[in-house]
């Protein structure tokens, strides 16, 4: 049975710093006490050997040319909180202009990417995935350089991870979240 979140409960939520995730076909509601978050500005990390990757120019990023195939992707692996009703609600999401992907691309075709919801200054990251070494962060970079080009002012992680750790990721209090998310929806 489908159980798709219309798009203003979406919005709604996460407005007030919530998010979905599915488990064994029932939709569960998250809003963890300590928030990741990704800096935009110049704390934001990029290792040497990933600028390496990015100088030889391997991957051509592009986004929202392939959103459904980037969450198929994501969704590929032992354990996920992505199924049909997750890859329906989001998709129209985006289809509303609310939710953007984030794609690494070679001559063999899309390679790592990433997915997320847009909302005022806001980016809130959802999912990512690589298929060959680097492609993901490479699509990571990115997503951060456009949401610089387009005045964002949060990068939400939802949980801080060792992956996003190594881009400057930092954690926050729920409250100190909700103050951010506020301002930055405000500001918009």
């Amino acid at each position: 049975m489908m159980h798709v979140i219309p798009p203003h409960i979406l919005l709604g939520a996460y407005a007030q710093g919530i998010f979905p995730m599915a488990h064994e076909g029932e939709i569960r509601w998250f809003e963890p006490t300590m928030r990741g978050l990704i800096p935009l500005d110049d704390r934001f990390h990029i290792s040497n050997s990933l600028k390496r990757t990015i100088a030889k120019k391997i991957y051509q990023i592009k986004y929202n040319t392939a959103f459904t195939e980037v969450m198929l992707a994501c969704a590929e692996r032992e354990s996920t909180w992505i199924d049909q009703n997750i890859i329906e609600s989001y998709t129209s999401l985006y289809q509303l202009g609310h939710a953007m992907s984030f794609e690494s691309w070679d001559h063999d075709g899309l390679q790592g990417g990433l997915y997320g919801v847009s909302l005022g200054r806001v980016f809130f990251g959802e999912s990512m995935f690589s298929r060959q070494t680097d492609a993901s962060k490479v699509a990571l970079v990115g997503l951060v350089d456009f949401l610089r080009n387009h005045n964002y002012v949060l990068l939400d992680t939802q949980w801080l991870t060792p992956h996003l750790a190594q881009f400057g990721g930092y954690e926050v209090p729920r409250k100190t979240y909700l103050r951010l998310l506020k301002d930055a929806l405000m500001d918009a």
